[in-house]
């Protein structure tokens, strides 16, 4: 369990509304996950006394929290793009032990898609143009464009396929279409992926996640509020967060991730292999973010990626290894950070809750999954943060 003096439990975790949401703001769709996680947990609003979030406002969380009616007295505003909410939830869960905080809240919601479609916004082609980007972005070195490079040398290296990168999109989307929520449901194939139009090369438009609006809410108690929940406790065994680098010049290896330090050290607080893992949820902003995080959490060896993935086991129906159960930021929802959403998938797996994409235990059909990992990835490989869970 966390270090300190109590075990942690997610007890609540909610979505909201998803996909294509043209007539609610970034701060209703806060408030609509929060609710929604709260009445999951059935719990009141009285017992948040720590709020997490980021991404909205000029003092995130300040204007959330005060959006929502809470007053904490514990905050953390990290962050660290996609893997924000796994390094928030790792520092909540040591608060909570540590006896700072009793039950913290963590809320993200977007209106990504909506904004582009009614112009209040436009495409972001870089993070900005001062430090240590100014060395890169005055060369169309653009968020696509450093993945992409960063696949080609995997490529280059370890003789990984554009097919075998699309797969990944492809099972994706078989996962997705067992998901009545996810935004893109119909089947795609490796000719499909490999016949889109170019956005970077290597990748097509399927290779890219989508666009979506959307909303998520994670709440995490100490082990004295379990008994008073509606729901079973999902457990936080061990969590780990890593960051690597800024510029891409000072990435020293681009076929390795940071989930490999923040993998290794969740891994080795829990107490448990990557091999007893039942399923994981990884950022995949990109194919290749799938690909080189299982590499680098220890599911195959370095290099190993592309035939690992080639073969169906990412998928919930008969894979070996399901990822992304609920078809990922690739065909689920992709709202611009999304780290808290593999958080709420993989508590609704520990609980049996996934229904036609439900995972089962290994190699016990009907009994729901004792493990699961969630990573997230921020930024250009920049951050990780990975968390370890699971169920009595």
């Amino acid at each position: 369990m966390t270090a300190g003096s109590r075990n942690v439990a997610v007890v609540g975790v909610a979505l909201s509304d998803c996909g294509r949401v043209d007539d609610a703001t970034p701060y209703a769709l806060h408030a609509q996950a929060a609710r929604r996680a709260l009445a999951d947990a059935g719990l009141g609003r009285e017992v948040v006394d720590g709020f997490a979030s980021a991404g909205l406002g000029t003092l995130a969380p300040v204007e959330v929290a005060e959006y929502l009616g809470l007053r904490p007295t514990w905050v953390d505003s990290t962050s660290v793009g996609g893997s924000t909410w796994e390094v928030m939830a790792a520092h909540a869960a040591d608060a909570i032990a540590a006896g700072h905080a009793n039950a913290v809240l963590l809320v993200y919601g977007s209106t990504a898609r909506a904004d582009i479609k009614a112009g209040r916004r436009t495409q972001n082609l870089s993070f900005g143009s001062r430090g240590p980007l100014q060395f890169e972005v005055p060369y169309g070195h653009t968020l696509i464009a450093k993945y992409a490079m960063a696949a080609r040398r995997h490529m280059l290296e370890h003789g990984t396929t554009i097919e075998q990168l699309a797969q990944v999109a492809v099972q994706a989307r078989a996962n997705a279409a067992l998901n009545p929520e996810a935004m893109f449901r119909d089947p795609v194939t490796v000719d499909d992926v490999l016949s889109g139009p170019m956005i970077a090369d290597p990748f097509t438009k399927l290779h890219c996640c989508i666009r979506s609006d959307g909303g998520a809410a994670v709440l995490l108690a100490a082990q004295e509020f379990v008994r008073d929940c509606r729901t079973a406790p999902v457990w936080v065994l061990g969590a780990g967060e890593h960051v690597s680098h800024s510029a891409m010049s000072e990435w020293p290896d681009f076929t390795t991730g940071p989930a490999a330090v923040s993998g290794r050290l969740a891994f080795e607080r829990a107490g448990v292999r990557p091999q007893e893992i039942d399923f994981a949820e990884l950022y995949d902003a990109f194919t290749y973010m799938t690909l080189v995080t299982l590499e680098d959490l220890g599911f195959c060896g370095k290099g190993e990626g592309g035939a690992f993935v080639e073969k169906g086991r990412l998928l919930v129906r008969g894979g070996e290894l399901p990822v992304n159960t609920d078809g990922g930021g690739l065909s689920a929802q992709h709202p611009g950070m999304r780290g808290l959403f593999l958080l709420v998938e993989a508590v609704r797996q520990l609980r049996g809750e996934g229904g036609e994409r439900q995972v089962w235990r290994r190699g016990r059909t009907g009994e729901p999954p004792r493990l699961g990992v969630a990573s997230g990835t921020g930024g250009w490989f920049c951050s990780s943060g990975t968390l370890v869970l699971g169920r009595d």
